[in-house]
């Protein structure tokens, strides 16, 4: 049985923009799991918007850079989870209660909803909320799954 997985954008974007990027080898083996069929990787649809808003503003990719990095993104295979309203109310109360904001907040609910384990390079808010596991990037083992 394998174990699904929800990916916020911090570890989306080390699969593309590997430069001064850290905990590549953890993300890389996250990601050849999710190849070898071990693991599920789940990610709600605003990822799309937030890594695709990076590569274009804070990389600065060119056109031509922006095309190619984009095709490698859409061949990983992550499950993008279209929001619903059930889970955009989660994602607003999870927010209001824990102070996060709303885009962080997504990725926490879609956890919750899949019974799911959240992977991040950032886990300073995710932590706080209680009946989610939250693993930082920088910690990721197969021993852990």
């Amino acid at each position: 049985m394998f174990k699904k997985i929800v990916v916020d954008s911090s570890v989306i974007l080390k699969w593309l923009y590997r430069e001064d990027e850290k905990f590549l080898k953890q993300a890389d083996f996250l990601l050849q799991q999710a190849l070898d069929g071990k693991v599920a990787l789940l990610a709600p649809e605003l990822a799309k918007y937030e890594v695709g808003n990076v590569l274009l503003r804070a990389k600065q990719l060119y056109e031509d850079q922006g095309r190619e990095t984009l095709s490698v993104f859409y061949s990983i295979p992550i499950h993008f989870v279209t929001e619903s309203f059930e889970l955009s109310k989660q994602a607003f109360g999870i927010g209001v209660k824990s102070g996060i904001t709303y885009y962080d907040a997504a990725f926490v609910a879609l956890t919750k909803q899949e019974r799911a384990t959240l992977i991040t390079d950032n886990p300073k808010h995710q932590t706080r909320i209680p009946g989610i596991k939250v693993v930082p990037l920088r910690e990721y083992k197969e021993t852990k799954f």
